[in-house]
């Protein structure tokens, strides 16, 4: 194979309804599995960050250097931003004190530059343009980023605005609706669609989570965190083996 088809190879998936049914699913994982090594086995955030970034990077490296899309490696890597991003925004809104509203307010800038400096060095933020080492750790960092963002939003709209984790769930949950009727109706950037649905899909799965694993007196069910990750990983397990999945190169979302 040359080097130029090698480098035309997209090797995440095509953006589905069967893609967004999966990221919902991870992305709770992501809530579940990061509180039961922070919280569960008492690790605290900022070990279980460390933890979760190393499983992260490893992740990516793997992605970066595999010569074709593996859909167990891409949810792997996305299960691995879901927990680092857990963890690591109740880091910096818990430990250090910066608040939910600060939190969010610092990881959207982050999202927002991560996205105008992979714009600025490679011309596209379109996943369909994710064929080249420096894109995918563009992807990979900015998926790192909406998910932290993510969390914390969660955690924003669930707690301090009073909504609890099922008011937020249809919060999020009408977003997405919203964002669908805009992406069928209107002409705006599919890719900036994409973008705005995917670090959706983030919070929904993280008061989902919380809902799941938290005390009955906060408004959760009080479920173990170990048991409901397990269920989870079953779930997305079948979920990846039973839904089709193909590279972004054959058919996308985001144009």
């Amino acid at each position: 194979m040359s080097d130029e088809k090698k480098l035309a190879i997209v090797k995440v998936p095509a953006v589905t309804l069967g893609f967004w049914v999966i990221k919902i699913f991870a992305t709770t994982l992501g809530e579940t599995g990061g509180d039961a090594l922070s919280m569960t086995f008492n690790l605290g955030y900022l070990v279980s960050t460390g933890i979760f970034a190393m499983i992260f990077i490893a992740a990516v490296i793997a992605q970066v250097q595999a010569r074709k899309f593996y859909p167990w490696l891409y949810w792997t890597t996305i299960v691995a931003t879901t927990t680092v991003g857990t963890t690591a925004a109740d880091f910096v809104t818990r430990d250090l004190g910066i608040g939910y509203s600060g939190g969010s307010t610092i990881l959207l800038l982050a999202v927002i530059g991560s996205l105008a400096t992979w714009r600025f060095t490679t011309g596209s933020v379109a996943i369909s343009t994710v064929s080249t080492a420096k894109s995918e750790i563009f992807y990979w960092l900015t998926i790192m980023f909406s998910q932290t963002l993510g969390t914390a939003l969660g955690d924003w709209f669930a707690d301090t605005a009073n909504l609890g984790y099922l008011g937020a769930a249809a919060v999020f949950g009408s977003a997405l609706v919203l964002l669908y009727a805009i992406y069928r109706h209107t002409r705006i950037s599919k890719t900036g669609i994409f973008w705005a649905a995917f670090i959706i899909t983030r919070p929904l799965g993280a008061v989902v989570g919380d809902f799941l694993d938290k005390p009955i007196t906060s408004g959760g069910l009080a479920l173990s965190r170990i048991e409901a990750s397990l269920a989870l990983v079953i779930l997305m397990t079948l979920l990846i083996h039973l839904l089709p999945q193909h590279s972004a190169s054959d058919k996308t979302f985001a144009h």
